[in-house]
């Protein structure tokens, strides 16, 4: 007999305001995550803090921001007006409380809605805020978004407000920030507020010629076409270039000063408007992929009361530039066919690269065009049997899916290792691609290359970047190889696949390496896995007793009950990021290309050898072999 439960007042439940964030951070901050992703929580928060600091620099208040950040507590000074001294506690703990729903006094601000800086607190074990303004000081303490003390003071410090905070372990579980990922997100600030410095860590940040510095930051200018195209308006700017060797597009948007990592309707805008302007510029037909291929473009614009489609604001869903106005499409529209053709007409050299380049395009895609057809073909029926591709219920490009962001897909070597990895991970969020073995070596060869393979055909199927990187259907890409020297080989191989077609992909931080531990050691009492001989040995000398140490020499030795551990909350990503100090080209040539006495005498100088101390005059078998290795190596 089947029973029922009673459905009474009992079961209606009222959260307050901080209850609510904590028990569903993700509708506020995406993805809790380590700090191994650029997009994880921790950077969420942060970017919430200097949104508002780089809103009083919009409204002409407070030119220099500086943001301290030591291990796990983050402070963040402004010198803008600071908050009025009567709502320093309302503004952080009250939903729906701000300073932004009058447009009049903050016309195109970042933040909208009151909820960032709430989040912040409430998602903090401690938060501190403090307003300095007409000589006074108001500061409040919170914990876990309960007020536990405030004071007003009088004070001779400069206008402006300090906030500091420590993101909640509980939520973000063994974080830890990433500067690099903070100095790219202070420097996208920068690039769009010139005049705005922001220091990190004592660290200046600043730029003079805003998109153009930020193309020429993310890539390399020798692998420009021609000289980046610079272009400003009221309420707009935007940078376009063409790189000689990427094959796919590359864009960075933006607005109101929020990089909208998404795109949305003004990045679609731009790409429209660059193809029609291009077009008439000629009076040629030119196939859209063939105009766009290789361009690396940044576009910032200015909306009136801008609707995102989330609360991270990583896609722009406004139609329109304000109520009343243009719509964003007819805005940049108008902007591009002006601006871009009155500029191509001046520089005629820059307009003939273009077309030379657009040229080569169509060739390429001529000849690419047979093989491409019978590899979508094989892609389709792969999409309905691949063997290969153990799917996942969420995909990133699902943007009504609360968890999208968590998508992740194992890249394995061997059927073994991924199928640990198949029993043991979330089938919502994590989806398994199996290799057959070590990948063919991609460098130097050309797109054609990726349709011949059937093996990155089908990656590339599976990941759905062949027309454009806003397709893609995972937001972490994760090799999982061996912790050897043919795991070690596999990932080089990988890597060099997604540097030699997709950069992109490494530059908005979606490549991972993931760690698993080599060792376990145990005892009666405890478990321990560790991801290095250090960390083993430090417990074996730590704790007394007998242990029972096991190496792990594959993925595959991993059972399913144990791999769970390793892929779950608790996981461990290396993110896999560029040296902006040596070109994608001089990296593949140095590591993947021939066998140079550069390479050679690389290899020789840095190669490190773990021995465990024998007796030399014995014969024992491991002896013997480290010193054919040393000869072999040496000689």
């Amino acid at each position: 007999m089947s029973t029922t439960s009673n459905y009474t007042e009992e079961n209606i439940k009222s959260l307050d305001w901080r209850e609510h964030i904590r028990l569903r951070p993700g509708m506020y901050i995406g993805k809790s995550g380590d700090g191994s992703s650029p997009d994880d929580g921790i950077y969420v928060l942060l970017k919430e803090v200097i949104d508002n600091c780089v809103d009083e620099f919009v409204m002409g208040e407070g030119k220099v921001i500086d943001i301290i950040i030591n291990d796990d507590l983050v402070s963040v000074r402004d010198f803008g007006r600071g908050i009025p001294i009567g709502k320093v506690v309302d503004v952080v703990s009250k939903m729906n409380t701000g300073g932004k729903y009058d447009t009049r006094a903050f016309k195109k601000s970042v933040g909208l809605n009151g909820v960032g800086t709430k989040a912040v607190n409430a998602l903090s074990s401690s938060f501190i805020v403090s307003s300095t303004r007409e000589g006074k000081t108001k500061s409040a303490n919170f914990e876990l978004g309960i007020l536990t003390n405030e004071d007003l003071n009088n004070s001779d410090e400069k206008n402006g407000t300090y906030v500091e905070f420590k993101p909640d372990q509980s939520i973000f579980k063994n974080y830890k920030y990433r500067l690099e990922y903070v100095e790219k997100m202070i420097k996208f600030y920068v690039y769009l507020n010139r005049g705005l410095t922001i220091k990190l860590n004592g660290n200046k940040f600043k730029s003079d010629f805003g998109l153009k510095d930020l193309i020429e930051d993310q890539s390399n200018v020798q692998d420009f076409m021609y000289p980046i195209i610079h272009l400003k308006g009221d309420d707009i700017e935007v940078a376009i270039t063409h790189s000689r060797t990427q094959y796919s597009e590359e864009y960075y948007s933006f607005v109101n000063g929020q990089y909208t990592v998404q795109g949305g309707t003004h990045q679609s805008s731009f790409r429209e408007a660059f193809v029609k302007t291009i077009r008439e510029f000629f009076g040629k037909n030119y196939e859209t992929s063939d105009i766009r291929k290789s361009i690396i473009s940044a576009v910032s614009i200015k909306v009136m009361e801008p609707i995102f489609e989330s609360q991270t604001k990583t896609k722009l869903g406004s139609t329109e530039m304000g109520k009343g106005l243009k719509s964003v499409r007819v805005f940049i529209n108008d902007f591009v066919k002006e601006k871009l053709d009155n500029y191509l007409h001046k520089n005629p050299e820059i307009a003939k690269s273009i077309q030379n380049k657009i040229i080569q395009a169509e060739r390429e895609r001529k000849e690419l065009s047979g093989i491409r057809k019978l590899a979508r073909d094989r892609a389709k029926k792969a999409s309905l049997h691949n063997k290969k591709l153990r799917d996942c219920r969420v995909h990133l490009n699902e943007l009504k899916k609360d968890n999208r962001l968590e998508s992740t897909i194992f890249i394995t070597e061997g059927d073994s290792a991924s199928g640990s990895i198949t029993k043991s991970r979330d089938v919502n969020t994590q989806a398994v691609f199996s290799l057959r073995g070590k990948p063919l070596n991609s460098f130097g060869m050309t797109k054609k290359i990726v349709y011949e393979n059937e093996e990155f055909n089908l990656l590339q199927a599976a990941l759905n970047i062949e027309n454009s990187m806003e397709d893609l259907r995972y937001n972490n890409i994760v090799i999982a190889t061996d912790a050897d020297v043919d795991g070690m080989h596999i990932r080089l191989l990988i890597i060099t696949f997604f540097l030699q077609f997709y950069p992109e992909l490494i530059k908005n931080g979606h490549l991972y390496i993931l760690q698993t531990p080599i060792f376990r050691v145990r005892n009666k009492e405890k478990t321990h896995y560790c991801y290095s001989e250090t960390e083993k040995n430090n417990i074996l000398n730590s704790s007394k007793g007998k242990f029972e140490i096991t190496r792990f020499k594959g993925l595959g030795e991993i059972s399913p009950n144990e791999f769970k551990n390793f892929i779950g909350d608790d996981i461990k990503l290396d993110p896999v990021i560029i040296d902006k100090s040596t070109t994608i080209e001089e990296l593949l040539k140095f590591y993947m290309g021939k066998n140079t006495p550069d390479r050679q005498q690389f290899i020789i100088d840095n190669l490190k050898v773990e021995l465990d101390i024998i007796n030399e005059n014995t014969n024992d078998w491991e002896w013997r072999k480290y010193k054919y290795w040393r000869f072999k190596f040496f000689n």
